[in-house]
């Protein structure tokens, strides 16, 4: 049956506990991005240069990736929902506490505490949703992704919106959101049963001993280092005002998000996963390229453009990362999100030291070409065990085995 179908245990008809949790999630997302068109006025507000806010993504998603190894850990010993609400809790805290940032250092250390709590409640928010979802876990997978999607969409406009009169707005904003979200979940959301096994911290390392998982872990890190150099990077180089590289990474998120839901899926049922996941690689490491070499129209261009790649190997990786080896869901996507992560913060780091080192803006997009077709060769020279190992595990993608997956 179609996902998207309004039937009964289609998308649309859900129990309001899973609605609760979905919404929190789109807000969750919308961390993710919200700094992006207020680096610039962020940068001048607290007399800090490119590279020291660039630590804003570097903080986040370095906590994120050694927190990897805690979710499971915490979830399995004191629930789901109590592991929604304690990272709901940390996020209203620490991203309140960035508005009252008076210095670029004090900054990098609440969106660290941010990082933490976003990790232990998207990580979990995935698994609660298919445990309480109607309809399997096709149209749980499908509402997931689109509440990743529209969060990715909204932040960038939301923090243009809130940023263009002060960038401490968009923290407070996000922080109030995240205390609805907070409260919703507390009163819609029954508490998940508990897993017959708990998770220890090394099982998430232990799984990556799985080849195909690894695999999939180290072309996700190539990719991912591409996909923070646009994030975090490019609002630098298009240096626009708040609301038009809002509007810019608003469609950028729009295109994510129609190829991550509707595109991706279409694509792989005709072409076959691998294909489709290492020809977009080549493809966005193409629109990367053409990205840092272009002309500034041509780089709002391929900025937008980079979204509909960047929506497509979201959604093949994380098929791949929960269907490519035989241990647990949560614990093989703890395992891949560890790895993958730690590009996400070196990203932001590398990215504005190889333009000073360099002194050429264009270099940084030139190694972000480098590790797009290095994730595509990844996939090319694995891809027998990669597609041996997914048509095993296959089947036992059933409806109500729980999943965890942070951000894609």
């Amino acid at each position: 049956m179609d996902p998207l179908d309004a039937g009964a245990g289609g998308i649309l008809r859900q129990p309001k506990a899973v609605w609760a949790t979905a919404g929190a999630s789109v807000v969750a997302f919308m961390g993710i991005g919200l700094v992006d068109p207020i680096l610039p006025s962020i940068a001048s507000g607290l007399n800090a240069t490119a590279g020291q806010v660039s630590l804003l993504f570097t903080s986040y998603f370095l906590i994120t990736a050694v927190a990897m190894l805690l979710t499971g850990f915490v979830s399995s010993r004191i629930g789901g929902r109590r592991t929604l609400l304690l990272g709901l809790a940390l996020v209203v805290v620490f991203a309140g506490l960035s508005g009252t940032s008076g210095s670029v250092g004090e900054l990098v250390g609440f969106r660290a505490g941010w990082g933490l709590g976003n990790a232990l409640f998207v990580s979990t928010a995935l698994a609660v949703i298919v445990g309480a979802a109607a309809g399997g876990s096709a149209a749980a997978i499908l509402l997931y992704e689109s509440a990743l999607g529209l969060g990715m969409a909204c932040g960038p406009l939301l923090g243009a919106l809130l940023g263009d009169a002060s960038w401490r707005y968009p923290f407070f904003g996000t922080a109030f959101l995240m205390a609805v979200g907070f409260l919703c979940i507390a009163a819609f959301l029954k508490e998940q049963p508990k897993p017959a096994r708990r998770t220890s911290l090394l099982d998430p390392v232990k799984a990556l001993g799985h080849g195909g998982l690894a695999a999939t872990a180290v072309s996700a890190f190539f990719y991912n280092y591409t996909f923070f150099t646009v994030l975090a990077f490019t609002p630098f180089v298009l240096d626009m005002s708040p609301y038009r590289s809002g509007a810019v990474f608003f469609a950028w998120g729009v295109l994510l998000a129609v190829f991550s839901v509707i595109v991706a899926p279409r694509m792989q049922k005709r072409f076959g996963s691998l294909k489709v996941l290492g020809g977009s690689l080549v493809l966005l490491a193409a629109d990367v390229l053409v990205l840092g070499y272009g002309g500034h129209t041509t780089a709002v261009v391929c900025t937008i453009l980079s979204g509909a790649f960047i929506g497509v190997n979201n959604t093949v990786y994380t098929e791949l990362a929960l269907g490519v080896s035989d241990a647990p869901r949560p614990v093989a996507s703890a395992g891949y999100n560890f790895v993958r992560w730690f590009a996400a913060a070196a990203a932001p780091f590398f990215a504005p030291r190889i333009e000073e080192w360099t002194g050429s803006v264009r270099v940084p997009f030139a190694a972000a070409t480098v590790t797009a077709l290095a994730g595509a060769l990844v996939v090319v020279v694995r891809r027998r065990a990669l597609t041996h190992e997914a048509a095993e595990l296959r089947p036992k993608h059933a409806a109500g085995d729980p999943v965890t997956v942070f951000a894609n």
